[in-house]
């Protein structure tokens, strides 16, 4: 039955139409009639009306004028013209004014049905199948969740948590979407003990069934399609969590085809100083201090912790034997991006070009900060939208679709996610504590340690020991840090906002693309 949907269909020889009308009056709609244009204009004058079915030969003004007039005065309705001419002239004038739909009389009950179906209760039809649909995968990923025992695993349960995700974030049903978020937080926890259990064996090549991670994924991913003479380009969106690619990704998909849609895991701290080091190095954190102390700064260090990814990547290719040409690109603002483009035919020369946008990460620290950000992306489905717009609208994908017009090869791919926080930790440090949310480093650190993940050897898994007793300990799932001081200030200051560093599916399982043009 139709939710309260009333019509108004306007037809000169609407008297003949009664069956239809009595037809639709059965299903539950209510139906408003007018003989001409001009009453159409005054109906809706007087009534609040869902959809209007418009002949387009009335006497008096067109059916063309009348959809003028309603598209002047009642923007959103929807019009659906019903014609007897299939001249292509007027469906081009029909469907120029932005009409809905075009049917050729004479229609039949059950194609009035169908198009009211589809533009008026198409929402709520859409909403219903998909709540179904995920009712049946709730039970199944619930299944998964009991039997995840492999990095691979867990990377198929993110995958389809998102795909959900995204199925979801325009239904109308806040039931389902509260009961998919309590399934992605359980999901999130037991994704968290999984990595407490494993990481330590996987930095230290004590299993063979590991994931690609930071300092691996560019020798096993990328060098392999280093050619000569021939130009691709890495790059690297700080901070650019799967669900936002899987955003942006259909307005890439016009340009280049997806060829490897991967998932690789960041390193512990998951953030740019650690992570985005070892990609650009191909070392852990410790060996890079030990093997280039000229390149590296601990947390103490005063300066940018990433001014020496360039070398860093000077010295893995050199490594590795790639001796090629190459340039790197560093883009913190619109001026230097629009400059990064006017010049992007010379790079065309170089087999590998690199190129790192912050913008994601710059949202994410403006979220915190700015009051208007925070309205802006207050939740995950805003957050993407904001991606997706900025996307759209940015010098990078104005590049994209340079590149894909010079038939270039594109890797696309970041160095952490991040993670909408909830439930504060209390902690304890002395003035040398890092200020991360997520992830706190330091000789005197007083927690619960049963609500965090502690390494207490920080060589253990190639993190830097700043002095004797320092230890790293990570929040995970939707957790953060947070003083005793001015506790309940901070808290209210910090909460919802998105942050990095810890362990979570959104920070540590992350893209790796491959995109050949079409």
């Amino acid at each position: 039955m139709s939710q309260n949907i009333t019509i108004l269909w306007a037809d000169d020889e609407i008297d003949l139409l009664k069956p239809h009308i009595i037809f639709l009056e059965n299903k539950g709609y209510k139906v408003i009639t007018a003989k001409s244009g001009n009453e159409a204009i005054e109906e809706l004058d007087n009534n609040i009306v869902d959809i209007v079915f418009l002949d387009e030969n009335m006497p008096g003004i067109s059916g063309l004028e009348t959809i003028n007039l309603i598209k002047t005065k009642f923007a959103p309705i929807p019009i659906v013209m019903i014609t007897k001419s299939e001249e292509e002239h007027i469906m081009d004038e029909a469907i120029g004014s932005n009409i809905k739909d075009y049917l050729i009389k004479p229609v039949n009950p059950n194609q009035i049905l169908h198009c009211l179906k589809k533009h008026t209760d198409h929402k709520r039809i859409v909403t219903e199948k998909r709540s179904s649909d995920y009712q049946q995968a709730f039970r199944n990923i619930t299944l998964k969740l009991m039997e995840a025992h492999s990095y691979e695993d867990w990377i198929n349960i993110y995958k389809e948590l998102v795909f959900w995700e995204i199925e979801l974030e325009k239904s109308t049903d806040s039931h389902i979407v509260d009961i998919l978020y309590a399934q992605k937080e359980e999901a999130n926890l037991s994704f968290s003990k999984f990595i407490i259990k494993n990481y330590t064996q996987w930095i230290n090549g004590k299993t063979a069934d590991k994931p690609l991670m930071s300092h691996t994924v560019l020798k096993e991913n990328l060098f392999p399609s280093l050619r000569e003479n021939e130009s691709i380009f890495l790059i690297v969106i700080d901070n650019l969590r799967y669900d936002q690619w899987k955003t942006i990704q259909p307005l890439i998909s016009d340009y280049y085809r997806v060829d490897k849609d991967e998932i690789y895991y960041s390193i512990l701290p998951s953030v740019t100083q650690y992570a985005r080091n070892a990609l650009f190095a191909g070392l852990l954190p410790s060996e890079i201090g030990k093997k280039y102390p000229d390149l590296w700064l601990n947390e103490n260090d005063e300066g940018n912790k990433n001014d020496y990814e360039n070398e860093l990547l000077d010295e893995y290719l050199r490594r590795y034997g790639r001796k090629i040409k190459h340039s790197y690109s560093k883009v913190l603002n619109m001026d230097f991006a629009k400059k990064l483009n006017d010049k992007l035919s010379t790079l065309l020369d170089n087999e590998l070009n690199v190129i790192i946008y912050n913008f994601v990460d710059m949202l994410s620290h403006a979220h915190t900060d700015v009051d208007i950000v925070r309205e802006l992306a207050e939740d995950e489905i805003s957050y993407r939208s904001i991606t997706a717009s900025w996307f759209e609208h940015s010098a990078l994908f104005d590049m994209i679709k340079f590149l894909a017009e010079k038939k270039i090869r594109i890797f696309l791919t970041t160095d952490h996610g991040s993670i909408r926080i909830k439930n504060p930790v209390r902690i304890i440090g002395d003035k040398e504590t890092n200020s991360n949310l997520r992830y706190k480093v330091g000789k005197n650190l007083n927690v619960n340690e049963k609500e965090v993940f502690v390494i207490a050897n920080p060589q253990e898994v190639y993190l830097p020991r700043l002095n004797i007793t320092s230890k790293y300990m990570f929040a995970y799932g939707d957790k953060f840090f947070a003083y005793p001081n001015n506790y309940n200030y901070y808290v209210n200051h910090y909460k919802n906002t998105f942050q990095h560093g810890g362990i979570s599916m959104e920070e540590v399982m992350i893209p790796f693309i491959t995109l050949n043009p079409k």
